[in-house]
């Protein structure tokens, strides 16, 4: 996601890998015209430094924290931009707020050679998706998300799962519970549970809401009573009930599971937790909640997101951060080259490498600097994940769409085979406007 907002409980020291390629081609700090950036919590070091690297001599781009929450992001931004507001140059923008923002015009679409160098073929299918709206370029894609599987090695092992090929969240639960490990998701009431639920809906074949009508609004078609949607309520049902599920299982979020993976004592885990992951264990080794030494980390292993239904491929969910200029901008030709910039290949390795931010475009993944920083394998089903992964409903309406399933979905323990209806005759009325979250 941010995919939901991430606290780092570490963060790789330093931001030198900022390329002299970056800041060569991005000029000095001083300018006549400041653009304001209002960023997200994630990667604040490298970040002011890209806003430094990419200040020229006409403008200077000063940083302007945004709050922790998505929620409270996409609030306050909001707030500015239906004032009109002409001080917001620029914004982090969780991918899920795109549409809501492109439809009420607050977005300055990019044009022509613009468009070209925010989009083109380099930039992952799965990030590319974000930010168009109405057939336009509305954003540039600066770092995409993903999920994947992390496990103990040692787990899936004693399990007899062959982990270099597809499984299964049956599996996956199965193989936690006669084995005394757990099985670690995000299951509170927020957004992130809601990524779990589509992305298990679509692993299924379906779809929250029906694609080819997301953008029509209000009159979109719910597709949730399906059965990709009792499919996927049937997978939160029996882990609310294995003895794979976790303490906090109904109050779990992305850094709840972070110290199962290497208890003092058991077998961990498999756990579905987005890129950060691996900085993350790698800065604990040999402390508190992370791997104990060199040896234990070597048993964190990686694998696709599980398959909702076996043999279907699964859908992992696609989040990160796309950079928006307003509509309102006093300088709009300078905020969106200073949006070029800040979404280039050089900034995405920085943001990759210091940050664990991993990048929209195939060709960081591909450089030197990200394959000394991470395993060859890891960055493959970084980048395949979010090539074929599953974005959640485009929609201008998305924050209540997705109110309205937490509230219908939630708690995990009572979601059963009805659920599916519930929640969609509940779409169908806040949609119409019959309905109060």
């Amino acid at each position: 996601m941010t995919n939901p907002t991430v606290t780092r409980i570490v963060r790789a020291a330093g931001s030198a890998v900022l390329a002299a390629g970056l800041l060569s081609a991005c000029g000095g700090e001083s300018g006549k015209a400041t653009l304001n950036w209002y960023i997200n919590p994630d990667g604040q070091a490298t970040l002011n430094e890209l806003a430094k690297s990419c200040s020229t001599d006409d403008y200077q781009i000063k940083i302007q924290l945004l709050p922790a929450s998505a929620t409270d992001q996409r609030t306050q931004l909001a707030r500015r931009l239906a004032a009109k507001d002409s001080s917001t140059d620029l914004m982090s923008l969780d991918p899920v707020f795109v549409p809501e923002f492109a439809n009420a015009e607050w977005l300055l679409p990019f044009e022509g050679d613009l468009a070209s160098q925010v989009l083109d073929d380099d930039v992952l299918k799965g990030a590319a998706e974000t930010v168009q709206w109405d057939d336009k370029v509305v954003a540039a894609p600066q770092w995409a998300n993903t999920q994947v599987l992390w496990y103990r090695k040692s787990l899936a092992e004693a399990a007899g799962l062959d982990m270099t090929q597809p499984v299964t969240w049956d599996q996956v639960i199965d193989a936690a519970a006669d084995h005394d490990g757990t099985v670690g998701v995000q299951a509170n009431k927020y957004e992130a549970y809601v990524v779990w639920i589509n992305a298990l809906i679509q692993g299924a074949g379906g779809d929250i809401i029906d694609p080819s009508t997301a953008e029509a609004g209000r009159d979109a078609k719910v597709d949730i009573d399906s059965d990709a949607g009792r499919k996927a309520a049937a997978v939160i049902a029996k882990l609310a009930h294995s003895p794979a599920r976790q303490s906090d299982f109904t109050t779990s979020n992305e850094g709840t599971s972070l110290p199962r993976m290497f208890p003092e004592n058991g077998a961990g885990e498999f756990m579905v937790n987005w890129t950060f992951v691996y900085q993350n264990y790698k800065g604990l080794i040999g402390k508190p909640g992370g791997p104990a030494d060199d040896q234990a980390f070597d048993d964190l292993g990686w694998a696709r997101y599980p398959q909702t239904v076996a043999g279907e491929d699964s859908k992992p969910p696609i989040g990160g951060i796309d950079i928006g200029v307003g509509a309102y901008s006093k300088h709009p030709e300078f905020a969106q080259e200073a949006a070029v910039c800040v979404t280039s290949a050089d900034a995405q390795a920085a943001l990759a490498v210091n940050e664990g931010l991993m990048p929209s475009r195939q060709s960081v993944y591909d450089s030197a600097k990200l394959k000394e920083a991470y395993p060859a394998d890891l960055l493959q089903l970084f980048s395949q994940s979010i090539d074929s992964g599953g974005p959640r409903p485009k929609s201008a309406f998305y924050s209540q769409l997705s109110s309205a399933i937490q509230s219908r979905w939630h708690s995990p323990a009572s979601v059963n085979e009805n659920t599916p209806r519930k929640s969609a005759e509940f779409l169908e009325s806040v949609l119409k406007g019959e309905a109060l979250l």
